[in-house]
């Protein structure tokens, strides 16, 4: 069964198109001539064609149906040629055979019914799958996506939807790799990689700094430096522990014999002499020595410094630094002040060589910078191995990522994949099943085909059709089997001329559709008669008189009955027409069946040359004023005698004068008695002449003080004209 149809781009029909959803089993579309019910037909007709973009039909279960199609364009492929097709169908079979077609039509429905359940229950585990699916994704994306993505989002390049997320997760799930990095390394390898493409990184170079430790363990700071102690004045200056004051008054002595300090004549040749041989050459070396010391001292650690300060400078402006500058600048600042304290001391020994000095420690110190500098360098070798294979290292990044997430999150990732395996379980199983069920079916069906191939015929289509044309006065010309071509049929007069091309608009009509109706319980090839079936009927009342409307009418009435009990191969119902009273005749209701889950009405229009359609569901949207009549005729004790025989009358003129070109006389004279003929007179006669026959119908409403009479005879117009049931119809609540 078809539930969808899309149109667009096409004559009336723009980009945007229509669309016609949820279909039902018989579906009503009424449109004025022009706004597009051919098109949309012919469209149906050709959907199966490739490359036929205009129109998208959406069946059923994804079941396809034979679309058979009453329009134009069958007329032009059936009727234009000599001969036409022969229609098979089940006609010389006795009633045991019957029985075995139809029992086995029973089962091979049971079967198909049985089919759909499957694949109901498919679908269904399907629908559970998706939904597991889609609880996934939404889970995967927001506890562990949105998690990492601050980090790693371009690891998660090309898998940057929920759903492309989940499958990639699944896919490493199912490697389970055991060595994963930390989410340290990854975190710092990202760093890295995922910036901007790296270049390669000078090792920083670790500075020489043993001179600087040999002179801070140099013992002669820890040495007390004095004059020699067998000289005259050496008791005294020990004494009095003013060697370092005495040494450094000598470079205030002149060639005077003034004392400088107390400004006596004190300074006598002895007395220098005395200086002179207590501060001997071992005074002079050692003191001298310090001077060199310090001066290296102060030398050696300006380099280290200029040193470590120009490693603070270009790794501040470098983006791409590897160095802890933190703590590399706090031991930096720690080894100058080191450095600053030990050249005061030095300094002091200089000025006091008797001072035992202890230099300050700078080898912590500076080893933690050595320590860093050399971790620095380990992370710019591995950087430089980056470099040297970016590609290959980005590719490895990238899969230990995925590696560690799903590592981390095996848990959920596990539950999710052990509920999708078990409904995979499922639904193998029932693939299985449904495969057994389609086979099962096909067997049948062909079991069927054989059955009906061996009663089927083209006859029974001529004897019906043939039937039907003399019923309804049609007897100019039959269809007769072709002489010319086996299976063929020919249209031919009484005098046995062929009609094919001698038949009236009407007539050719009429005949194509009853060839069309036979078609719909046969088939054209043999094998196909108990195929399932869609009609689409497009205007089959055009050039018919009111008779025949009604014959069409009441023959796809008996589809529709057919369709409701699900009897026969035709499971579905459009009718297409422009015609009102057709449309209201085709889709009346006896007022005992419900519609709602059966029926859906649509109305197609055109609009600034533009076609779109409107959905009623199971509301019937044809409501005239014809109708509006029938309304008040049901109504009839809120109004006046006068009222309602008006009514009557303007029912009458619209049905069978104007619409079924009845004769006065023809409705008059079916009436038996003269008393009925009188009152029916008096309805037509009001119709012919209008107000010249006023006091006419005042006198009938007089003589007949109750419209009951005229009631009655009007319920007999229908009857005896045979449109009864247009009658019960129309005034069914």
């Amino acid at each position: 069964m078809i539930k969808k149809i899309q149109l667009k781009n096409i004559a009336s029909y723009d980009e945007v198109g229509i669309e016609l959803d949820n279909l039902k089993k018989i579906n009503f579309i009424y449109g004025s001539n022009g706004s597009g019910k051919t098109t949309l037909s012919n469209q149906i007709a050709s959907s199966n064609n490739l490359g036929n973009s205009n129109c998208n039909i959406s069946w059923e279960n994804n079941e396809k149906l034979q679309t058979l199609i009453y329009n134009k364009q069958f007329r032009k492929d059936n009727f234009e040629s000599a001969t036409i097709e022969g229609v098979f169908t089940i006609g010389s079979a006795t009633q045991e055979e019957l029985k075995v077609i139809e029992q086995k039509q029973r089962e091979l429905q049971e079967l198909k019914e049985e089919g759909i359940k499957k694949k109901g229950s498919f679908e269904k585990i399907e629908n559970d799958i998706a939904k597991l699916h889609k609880e996934a994704e939404e889970d995967f994306w927001e506890s562990i996506y949105k998690f990492y993505e601050p980090n790693f989002k371009e690891a998660f390049r090309g898998f940057q939807y929920k759903k492309t997320f989940k499958e990639k997760l699944l896919q490493e799930f199912d490697k389970n790799i055991e060595n994963v990095l930390t989410l340290d390394e990854l975190t710092k390898n990202s760093s890295i990689i995922f910036g901007e493409v790296p270049v390669h990184i000078q090792k920083l170079i670790i500075p020489n700094y043993k001179d600087l430790i040999n002179i801070q363990d140099n013992k002669i700071f820890s040495k007390k430096i004095v004059g020699k102690s067998d000289i005259d004045i050496s008791d005294l200056i020990l004494k009095l522990n003013i060697n370092d004051w005495v040494n450094e008054g000598r470079s205030h002595l002149t060639d005077s014999t003034t004392c400088p300090f107390c400004q006596n004549e004190t300074i006598s040749t002895k007395f220098r002499k005395n200086l002179e041989d207590y501060f001997d050459e071992s005074f002079l070396k050692d003191t001298q020595s310090i001077d060199s010391l310090h001066g290296k001292y102060k030398e050696f650690s300006t380099s280290l410094t200029s040193y470590f300060e120009k490693i603070i400078k270009d790794e501040t402006n470098n983006k791409n630094s590897k160095l802890n500058l933190e703590t590399f600048s706090i031991n930096f600042k720690l080894l100058k002040e080191i450095f600053e304290q030990n050249i005061l001391l030095i300094t002091k020994k200089i000025k006091e060589p008797s001072k035992v000095i202890r230099l300050n420690s700078f080898n912590d110190t500076l080893q933690e910078l050595i320590s860093i500098i050399s971790e620095t360098n380990i992370e710019i070798i591995n950087h430089n191995k980056i470099v040297a294979n970016y590609k290959e290292s980005r590719a490895n990044l990238v899969n230990n990522i995925w590696t560690y997430i799903v590592k981390e999150h095996n848990d959920i990732i596990k539950r999710f994949s052990k509920k999708i395996h078990n409904f995979g379980q499922g639904v193998t199983s029932l693939n299985l099943q449904i495969k057994e069920k389609r086979k099962d079916y096909s067997n049948l069906n062909e079991e069927i085909k054989l059955l009906t191939k061996n009663v089927t015929s083209v006859q029974p289509a001529v004897d019906s059709i043939n039937n039907t044309l003399k019923q309804f006065g049609f007897l100019s010309f039959s269809i007769i089997a072709s002489s010319k071509q086996p299976k063929h049929y020919e249209l031919q007069r009484e005098n046995g001329e062929s009609a094919q091309s001698t038949l009236s608009e009407g007539e050719i009509t009429f005949i194509t559709f009853l060839y069309f109706m036979q078609l719909v319980k046969g088939s054209q090839i043999e094998d196909e008669v108990s195929q399932e079936r869609v009609l689409i009927v497009d205007d089959p009342i055009s050039s018919l008189d009111s008779t025949v409307l009604f014959v069409v009418s009441t023959l796809l009435k008996g589809v529709i009955h057919n369709i409701k009990l699900n009897v026969g191969n035709v499971k579905q119902l459009i009718v297409l027409t422009h015609n009102v009273y057709f449309h209201k005749e085709i889709s009346y209701s006896n007022g005992r069946e419900s519609n709602s889950n059966i029926n859906s009405y649509w109305i197609l229009r055109k609009n600034k040359n533009i076609t779109n359609i409107q959905f009623y569901d199971s509301k019937n949207p044809i409501s005239t004023s014809y109708e509006l009549l029938w309304s008040e005729l049901k109504n009839r004790d809120k109004t006046s005698n006068t009222s309602t025989q008006n009514v009557m009358r303007r029912i009458i003129e619209n049905y069978f004068k104007i619409l079924g070109k009845f004769k006065d006389d023809e409705l008059i004279e079916k009436f038996p008695t003269v008393e009925n003929q009188e009152i029916c007179r008096s309805l037509l006669c009001w119709i012919n002449d209008g107000s010249h026959c006023l006091t006419d119908d005042l006198f009938i409403e007089l003589q007949y003080d109750s419209t009951e009479k005229y009631l009655e005879v009007f319920e007999q117009i229908f009857e005896l004209t045979n449109h009864k049931s247009h009658y019960d119809m129309m005034m069914q609540d």
